[in-house]
């Protein structure tokens, strides 16, 4: 842990550097990579949708004394077969099962196999139907909150930096968490459900709070840089990025932490559901937005700032002046203060 802390002052005091800028262009293709191959997956995979988007049949039993998946998903086939029941406990004596469309009388058949089999009161059993029109408005009302969150989130972001490149990075770090995120989840195979939308949702605000946190840094840094002759422009947004590096790690490691805890109470204690649904969503997506952060967002600013006159004659400015004092041009070691 003292060497964890000793090398994170050793970046926020320009001691030590990660590259975040000078190899911007290789942590991008990467990122490019991975959002190709994301968005490729689900083609190959799809995605597995919960029953609130795809409609059918779900069946709660409550006060159990077995919750293994195989028992209740045998009661349902042996009714109705081609059902494809699949059976999530949702406490230590409680479980959901959930089917494609059945009819009313393939529902009272069922909901009669699981009384006896489990040998329970019938008001322990009870009943579900989601219709497709129902899961469909549920799609709609996401995309549109999504749309919604993110136009908002470019305002904003516009507003408070005052260029529109931080805004613009920002979001396509933005664009990177979803992509990303929604990919392992179609290759992992875990279940999309209105929870883990909510969690998903989340994450978004946690990776534009975690960009904001960094950005400041670097606007701080780049503040009338034109006049600044130790640190070239691309110099001094890696050196922000670099202080705020370990202050994003802790930040992100403390929120994962408790997510961990109830991540695996939840799957191993009480069993998957809600709990588990948006939990995992937050697990995922705020490990995702951390590293977009670093290595998408913030070397993409420097990247579309690069061309500006200003920044050009900035940094041929220092260049020229290293030169003229018999230095190396690489960036000298800057103690800021902590």
């Amino acid at each position: 842990m003292k060497r964890f802390f000793a090398w994170g002052n050793r970046l926020h005091n320009g001691e030590s550097s990660i590259p975040f800028v000078g190899k911007a262009k290789l942590w991008l293709m990467i990122s490019g990579a991975l959002v190709l191959l994301s968005l490729l997956v689900p083609l190959i995979a799809g995605f597995n949708f919960g029953i609130a988007f795809k409609g059918g049949s779900q069946f709660q039993v409550d006060h159990v004394s077995d919750t293994a998946p195989a028992k209740g998903e045998d009661l349902v086939s042996e009714v109705v077969p081609g059902s494809e029941p699949r059976l999530t406990p949702t406490s230590d004596t409680a479980v959901r099962i959930e089917t494609n469309q059945l009819s009313d009388d393939q529902m009272q058949e069922v909901r009669d196999a699981l009384i006896g089999g489990y040998d329970v009161k019938a008001e322990d059993v009870t009943s579900t139907f989601v219709g497709p029109e129902w899961g469909q408005d549920v799609t709609e009302k996401m995309i549109r909150a999504l749309v919604i969150f993110v136009g908002i989130a470019m305002v904003v972001m516009a507003l408070y930096f005052r260029t529109w490149k931080m805004s613009l990075a920002a979001i396509v770090g933005l664009f990177v968490v979803m992509i990303v995120t929604t990919g392992i989840y179609s290759a992992t195979g875990f279940e999309i459900t209105p929870e883990a939308v909510i969690g998903f949702l989340t994450v978004l605000s946690f990776s534009l709070y975690d960009t904001v946190v960094v950005f400041d840094k670097i606007r701080e840094n780049t503040t009338r840089f034109k006049d600044k002759r130790d640190l070239k422009f691309s110099e001094l947004v890696n050196l922000g990025i670099n202080q705020t590096t370990v202050r994003s790690i802790n930040t992100s490691v403390v929120s994962v932490l408790p997510i961990a805890s109830i991540l695996f109470i939840g799957v191993f204690l009480l069993g998957a559901g809600t709990l588990v649904d948006i939990s995992l969503s937050l697990f995922i997506g705020t490990i995702v937005a951390a590293a977009s952060t670093l290595f998408v967002a913030s070397p993409l600013y420097a990247l579309l700032r690069a061309n500006e006159p200003a920044v050009k004659e900035q940094e041929e400015a220092v260049r020229e002046l290293r030169l003229k004092n018999g230095a190396e041009d690489v960036p000298p070691v800057i103690h800021a203060e902590v």
